[in-house]
């Protein structure tokens, strides 16, 4: 079972800017500081560039525009591993430009998750958070209840449960949420 811990976006967060590599430092991975991770994370060049690929041609396909303010918000949010809300991207956005308004920010996500690059996550009555899609394995996610920290998981036998009772039932299983609210360790601790 592996897990990754989230934590609350904090204003020394943010991503770099994105720069053309050379042809020899495309080879090397890009290091990028994680908002909602509290760590770095490893993004191939090639990945970074597939996903601005892929959102480019949806766009032209939808007859909308590409302007610079769009590919700095899709470019934060792909250099981003973790559950952002429009918030927390904008906060993250303002850093580098900070003419980027609200509604752009919302907007490019939306238009991300329109054309499968991030998937849209409801925890219960909290903003909406957005993560991107098919990062990693298909991982499920803890709530805490009192200070909203998000951990991610994966667990085989959850999986293999899930697919059994479906099949139990007659169902061929499409896709899922597993979401487990609770109070996390740090919580915990503080009320003691």
């Amino acid at each position: 079972m592996m897990r990754r811990v989230a934590r609350a976006p904090q204003a020394e967060d943010r991503a770099p800017p994105r720069t053309r590599a050379s042809a020899e430092s495309a080879r090397q991975p890009c290091y990028v500081n994680s908002l909602a991770m509290g760590n770095v994370i490893q993004l191939v060049p090639e990945k970074l560039d597939a996903l601005h690929d892929a959102l480019n041609s949806y766009i032209r396909e939808k007859g909308l525009r590409s302007t610079n303010q769009r590919r700095l918000v899709s470019d934060i949010f792909f250099r981003t591993r973790g559950h952002l809300s429009t918030d927390d991207l904008l906060a993250l956005v303002r850093k580098r430009e900070p003419s980027v308004g609200y509604a752009t920010v919302y907007r490019t996500l939306k238009l991300l998750a329109e054309c499968g690059l991030a998937y849209e996550r409801q925890f219960r009555d909290g903003p909406t958070r957005y993560e991107l899609a098919h990062a990693e394995k298909h991982h499920d996610h803890l709530i805490c209840v009192q200070c909203g920290r998000i951990e991610e998981f994966e667990d085989h036998a959850i999986e293999e449960l899930q697919e059994q009772v479906a099949r139990r039932h007659g169902f061929a299983l499409s896709s899922h949420r597993h979401e487990l609210y609770g109070v996390c360790v740090g919580c915990q601790k503080a009320r003691a």
